[in-house]
This record gives structure tokens, C-alpha cells and sequence, in this order.
């Protein structure tokens, strides 16, 4: 029987991001997620859950989150788990610890985040790759009217660009 590991994650980082790089020269990046889940029981009440999360990033992304992440900021990342098993040293105990190891990542960012550093919402940084780099393109906006004139009508669609043939309802 075949299995699937896979694991989308978004939450917030938990801690400054701890870089190291091997002998053979590997950075290694292992940060730590906060990723909240909200709901109302029985009751009605609200309630809130809060997961913490370890990922290990390898490469040029451990090099990048390393650079540009910090306490706080948002992330989104895809990964797989993997289960990490040693001995502890004192007790003789074998232990055991689930961590996400990232294949992709992209930036997210708050209005606070963006005000808090002066940045807007990750222009700037690179992704490690994700659903920003398979976006398309932004359609230029149209141009503003001068003040005290009317509002210009809005431009028709180009050409052969038929809208409601893609609207899947």
C-alpha cells in the first residue's frame, strides 16, 4: 500500500530562527510555528488551540528564512513529517519527536508586521517558491482621474478576454 506525507501549515514564528551550517557546508535553518485553531463549543463559547510546530529548512531556503524571518512574522510552508528518535543521554530513554521538514515557504505578512518594520506585505524578500511564483501576472491599473474631474468609466475587457466563461457557476 502506497502512503502520502504532506503538510501545509500557516502560523507565526515563535522564536528568531536558529541557523547553523554543517562541515560540508549545509546551512540547516530550524525554526518553530504557532498555529492557532478557533472554535465555539456547545455552548457557544469561543474557543482557541495552539500548536507548536518545529521546521527544519535546508539550503538556500534555511539561508533566506534565516535572513528575512524573524519573532512574530507570518509564514505559510509546505513540507513532510519526519520523525526524529535518540536516547537520552541522562535517563537511557528512547525519545521521539514529529518535525515538518519544508520543501516550500512563502512570506505572509500582517498590517502590523508591515508597519512594525517598515516593509509592505513581503515585497522584497524572495520566496522559497509556493503559490506567489504561480500567480499570474497583475493586470496594470487603469489610470486616475485628475482631482475636481469626473470619474472616468471603467475600460471594457481587452479583446478575446471573455470572463464569464471562466466563472466555474
Amino acid at each position: 500500500m502506497s502512503s502520502f506525507n504532506k503538510v501545509i501549515l500557516m502560523g507565526n514564528l515563535t522564536r528568531d530562527p536558529e541557523m547553523r551550517v554543517t562541515p560540508g557546508g549545509m546551512s540547516i535553518c530550524r525554526f518553530s510555528l504557532a498555529v492557532n485553531r478557533s472554535w465555539k463549543d456547545k455552548d457557544g463559547q469561543d474557543k482557541e488551540e495552539v500548536s507548536y510546530i518545529d521546521v527544519d529548512s535546508f539550503g538556500k531556503q534555511a539561508e533566506v528564512i534565516s535572513k528575512y524571518m524573524t519573532k512574530g512574522r507570518s509564514i505559510l510552508i509546505e513540507g513532510r513529517l519526519k520523525q526524529d528518535r535518540w536516547e537520552d543521554k541522562n535517563t537511557k530513554e528512547k525519545r521521539t519527536k514529529i518535525v515538518v521538514v519544508l520543501d516550500t515557504f512563502t512570506f505572509l505578512s500582517s498590517g502590523r508586521d508591515a508597519a512594525s518594520r517598515g516593509d509592505s506585505a513581503g515585497e522584497g524578500a524572495p520566496s522559497g517558491g509556493g503559490y506567489d511564483d504561480s500567480a499570474p501576472p497583475a493586470r496594470p491599473a487603469a489610470p486616475r482621474a485628475a482631482a475636481g474631474s469626473p470619474p472616468a468609466a471603467p475600460r471594457p475587457p481587452p479583446p478575446g478576454d471573455n470572463i464569464d466563461e471562466d466563472v466555474p457557476f
